[in-house]
């Protein structure tokens, strides 16, 4: 997997993420791609043996999902989605830079 390949699994994987501002505050989600999703994607069974199949790929998940535990309550939902969404870029850039 080259380095372009990275940055687009990078901004594919980003753009899975989504927020909802509820009652009870702001609620990450992730749709989280399987096998067949990276492949439809372009992205080869490499590729998928590095992300969904890695040990820290569910460490990665849950620490999405559990953003808004972790931040200041003043904290906008459009910050929040962002921290996030820089997760994966930090979790992919940990394991896959430099590949």
């Amino acid at each position: 997997m080259d380095t372009e390949q990275i940055k687009k699994m990078n901004l594919w994987l980003q753009s899975r993420i989504s927020m909802d501002n509820t009652a009870d505050g702001i609620v990450i989600k992730f749709d989280e791609p399987t096998a067949a999703d990276f492949i439809a994607q372009g992205f080869d069974e490499e590729t998928v043996n590095l992300t969904i199949k890695s040990s820290w790929w569910s460490e990665m998940v849950t620490d999405i999902i559990e953003t808004p535990d972790f931040v200041d309550p003043e904290e906008s939902p459009e910050q929040i989605l962002k921290y996030a969404r820089d997760l994966v870029f930090e979790y992919v850039g940990k394991r896959l830079y430099p590949y």
